[in-house]
């Protein structure tokens, strides 16, 4: 009698996707939010657009976590990197001046583990109460032809809403204003294909060696969570005037602080302001790489930056001080073009 195939059969386990989504309700369910209209199961998250906007407008935005995944899965730790995925998606939608509403995330992987796909929604739900957004929906794709059976990828989206003449798009900058940072929390989310050129690949690190100069496993430093601003983004804009705001990540500050600034202004950076995480020095040591290429590629210790006028400053510090942020003043706007570090 000839075979009579399943889909199991193909690789495709359809008996642990159910068991997944048992697992992660729990978790959604604490992003729950006033606008969510729906529940998980259905064909579309339902969103309600919050009233009291004079003229709304949707941001979105969408990212993945890049290879610091394998970080991940090297360390068999999965319970952080959905952090980095709601957080490099939302910040950037923040940095308009959008009040985050609704998060999507899409995971794709070579055997669907019901625990590993728990703990990854378990850091994206994370992300979520800390960014105050709901969890409105999501894909889980078992592909065993694409991807080995320990690995997978991740990636989210993010929908917030604006009133349309509160939106930040740098136009109102001007050479004499002041640029704040706020700290990282190491190399975030970008980066990571140098960093492991650099540190496996040519050192001959494992992720899992403790390093004396970091003060811990190599893994678990390169692991912390991309931190999320929306908090302190949102602080400032209560207390004042922002006219620019850019989120430091893939191409470090030369390629992100110029989306946020107007022609004919540049960016004067102070870099001696800037605590340094010492995970930083480690790469930079290890790999032999000039100061410009550092700073071309990662965040080295400032997370965000925010332009605001002289007589903003202080009360705009003040703010971000009261929302538990620890902001430098990084430099100033002069007339040019780019970055000058």
């Amino acid at each position: 009698m000839e075979k009579q195939f399943t889909y199991k059969d193909s690789g495709v386990d359809i008996e642990a996707g159910y068991e997944s989504v048992e697992r992660i309700k729990a978790h959604v369910a604490r992003t729950a939010t006033k606008g969510v209209l729906s529940g998980l199961g259905g064909f579309g998250g339902l969103f309600e657009l919050p009233s009291g906007y004079e003229n709304p407008v949707l941001v979105s935005g969408t990212d993945g976590v890049g290879t610091k995944l394998l970080i991940a899965q090297a360390m068999d730790k999965h319970d952080t990197i959905g952090i980095d995925c709601v957080a490099m998606c939302v910040n950037d939608i923040a940095c308009q001046g959008a009040r985050p509403l609704f998060f999507l995330d899409y995971i794709a992987c070579g055997k669907n583990d019901p625990a590993v796909i728990e703990a990854i929604v378990q850091g994206v739900c994370d992300g979520c109460v800390e960014g105050d957004m709901a969890l409105v929906g999501g894909e889980t794709a078992e592909m065993p032809d694409m991807y080995k059976p320990e690995e997978y990828d991740l990636a989210g989206f993010a929908v917030g809403v604006a009133e349309k003449k509160g939106l930040i798009d740098g136009t109102d900058i001007k050479p004499g204003d002041v640029i704040l940072g706020l700290p990282s929390s190491g190399v975030h989310s970008n980066g990571f294909s140098l960093v492991r050129k650099v540190l496996f690949d040519h050192k001959g690190y494992d992720p899992k060696d403790h390093v004396e100069a970091l003060g811990d496993v190599l893994g678990t430093v390169l692991l912390t969570p991309t931190r999320i601003y929306v908090k302190a983004i949102q602080a400032a804009l209560d207390a004042g005037v922002v006219k620019g705001i850019a989120h430091i990540t893939g191409g470090g500050f030369y390629e992100n602080i110029p989306r946020a600034l107007p022609e004919g202004c540049m960016a004067v950076i102070d870099t001696s302001a800037i605590r340094r995480p010492a995970i930083f020095d480690f790469i930079q040591k290890e790999g032999n790489i000039a100061d410009k290429e550092m700073y071309s590629t990662f965040n080295m210790g400032i997370g965000l930056m925010m332009v605001v006028s002289e007589e903003e400053k202080e009360k705009i510090l003040d703010a971000l001080i009261q929302a538990g942020e620890e902001p430098v003043v990084l430099g100033r706007v002069e007339a040019g073009s780019g970055v000058s570090l």
